[in-house]
Parts: structure tokens; sequence; C-alpha cells
């Protein structure tokens, strides 16, 4: 049981020892170790605080980077709506540029119809009225040879003279 149990010198020097050596190490380490954990929490406070900084401005980027997607999108729904209303105008313009175009042409070409039409009746009458004339004057010439044949025409539109 002496190996169980230790003297009672052996528990006084020991004890003495630790003393001794709590001391120098309280003198020595202790100052420069609670120095060194202390400086670690203070760098790790202020990394966590920087990560926090770093963290808002993050968040505050992208809530000014959503803002600035979303003025994009409402300026290019703008910009896509007024082309859009730029190209229906000028459609709408076009359009309207050719019917009046094209009512002009129509326009012009009843105007030019008209004028050859009168130009080829007119024509006709003459012609008609030349041929007439021929005509009737190669029927006077044959009927009128005689001078009973003069009379009787006479006597004729003398006739239709007083009918009218």
């Amino acid at each position: 049981m002496d190996l169980i149990t230790p003297a009672f010198g052996l528990i006084f020097w020991q004890t003495i020892i630790f003393l001794v050596l709590l001391i120098v190490l309280k003198k020595f380490a202790w100052k420069p170790i609670l120095g060194a954990v202390k400086s670690r929490d203070e760098s790790i406070a202020k990394a966590l605080r920087d990560a926090e900084k770093a963290r808002k401005e993050v968040e505050r980027l992208k809530e000014e980077n959503e803002k600035m997607v979303a003025e994009a999108r409402k300026e290019r729904g703008k910009i896509l709506k007024e082309a859009s209303q730029m190209s229906e105008e000028m459609r709408a313009k076009a359009k309207d540029d050719a019917s009046k175009i094209g009512e002009k042409m129509i326009e012009e070409a009843r105007i030019s119809i008209n004028a050859e039409k009168e130009d080829a009746l007119r024509e006709i009458r003459e012609q008609v009225a030349e041929l007439s004339l021929k005509i009737a004057e190669k029927l006077l010439k044959q009927n009128l040879k005689d001078d009973k044949s003069q009379q009787d025409l006479i006597r004729s539109y003398m006739k239709d003279l007083n009918l009218n």
C-alpha cells in the first residue's frame, strides 16, 4: 500500500514546486498569454464588426443594384413603347400618304380618261357629221336630178316645219 499512498514529504515538496511554478508562470507567462488571448479576442471582435459592416454594405449595394435594374427595365419598357408608337405613327402616316397619292393618281387618271373620251367623242361627231354630209350630198344629187323630186322634197320639209 505504500505505492498507492504517497508520503507526507513527497506531497509537501510537490506542493511547494507547484506553488513556485505558479508564481513563475504568473510573473512571466500569464501576462503574455492573457495579452495574446485578449489581442486575439479584440482582433476577432474587430473582424466580426468589419464583416458585419461589409455584409451591410453588400446588402445596400444589392438593394441599389436591384433599384437600378428595376429602373433600367422601366426605361427599356418606356423606350420600347415609344418606339412602337413611333413605328405605328410612321406606318399610319405612310399608309395615309400612299392613300392620298393613290387617290390623286386615280383622280388624274379619271380626268385624263374623261379628256380623252371627250376628244374621241368630238372626233367621232366630226367624222359622223362629215360622213352624214357626204351621204346627204350624194343622196340629194341623186334624188334632186329632176324638178318634180325637188318640189316633193320642199313640200315634205314644209310639212315637218309646220308640225314642229
